[in-house]
């Protein structure tokens, strides 16, 4: 892993920066990377979007970095990453349990998030979250309970919980991607009883909660590499600024689209070369800006 960080930290411009930061809540020690482009440093006066990127169950802060390698999109864009670190390397989504039984990830997350605003030239209007697995579940949790700090939210291999989307959300319309795997063996497309819902019916929800179902449908597949065994295929409605997304990896495992192979001792199935997940991601956050509540 030592090995791994300093290869990727040789690749990087010499002004970027990541570096670990922490604080504590409810008497926890949290942490958290922060990873800046090097335009942050050449550009003083300018205020810069920021995506927090949730890893997935039984993985690392580091590993999230390093599997998705979402800091390579962030230098070529000019936004600011930051992967959190959580308790006993998972999230609490909400759908095993209660939210109030599990950890408080929902006040960790406030509670970085205005720490880094105190630390970083943070734009408010452009506050993302991403994810995959648990990491993108918690994404569409901060979605429904915090749309007054959250412009969009984006969730790889991960739906709405039964349980959150039987709650009634928070007043605010919050910009939601969803990007899944029809052979997804991990997290199924087509959901789980008492679990979570299906990517078509979670993607229904958030249309429904953002008061957008009448809004004009675009639609289109992209199959650029037909060696790996997948094709991709892009819905969108969108509205007054807000727009909810399914991007449907025919074919595609439980993986980051583009990213390369990581090993887990699970069947993570196939990933997808036709899109590359972070900018596919990047495209769909960046258009959102946070909307009056």
């Amino acid at each position: 892993m030592k090995i791994l960080l300093l290869i990727v930290a040789l690749c990087l411009p010499a002004a970027a920066m990541a570096q670990e930061q922490r604080l504590t809540h409810q008497d926890v020690k949290r942490k958290y990377i922060v990873y800046t482009p090097a335009s942050y440093a050449e550009q003083t006066q300018r205020q810069f979007p920021v995506v927090i990127n949730y890893h997935g169950g039984g993985m690392t802060m580091r590993e999230q970095m390093l599997y998705t390698q979402m800091n390579r999109t962030a230098e070529r864009e000019h936004f600011i990453v930051v992967y959190p670190q959580g308790i006993k390397q998972d999230w609490n989504v909400g759908f095993e349990h209660t939210p109030s039984e599990g950890p408080d990830d929902i006040g960790f997350t406030e509670a970085m998030l205005a720490k880094l605003k105190q630390d970083f030239r943070i734009d408010p209007r452009r506050v993302y979250a991403t994810g995959l697995s648990r990491g993108g579940f918690f994404s569409l949790r901060l979605a429904a309970e915090l749309p007054h700090l959250f412009a969009a939210v984006a969730a790889v291999g991960a739906t709405t919980p039964h349980r959150l989307a039987a709650q009634a959300a928070r007043r605010g319309r919050v910009g939601v991607l969803h990007l899944h795997g029809t052979a997804d063996q991990i997290v199924a497309f087509a959901g789980k009883d008492e679990g979570y819902l299906s990517a078509n019916a979670s993607y229904q929800y958030w249309l429904k909660n953002n008061g957008i179902t009448d809004a004009a449908m675009t639609e289109r597949s992209v199959d650029t590499d037909q060696h790996d065994g997948t094709s991709v295929a892009f819905t969108e409605q969108s509205q007054a600024g807000v727009g909810v997304a399914l991007v449907t990896v025919r074919n595609g495992g439980h993986t980051w689209p583009g990213a390369d192979a990581f090993n887990v001792g699970l069947p993570l199935g196939r990933t997808s070369r036709d899109i590359d997940a972070n900018g596919v991601i990047w495209d769909f956050l960046s258009r959102h800006r946070q909307q009056p509540l």
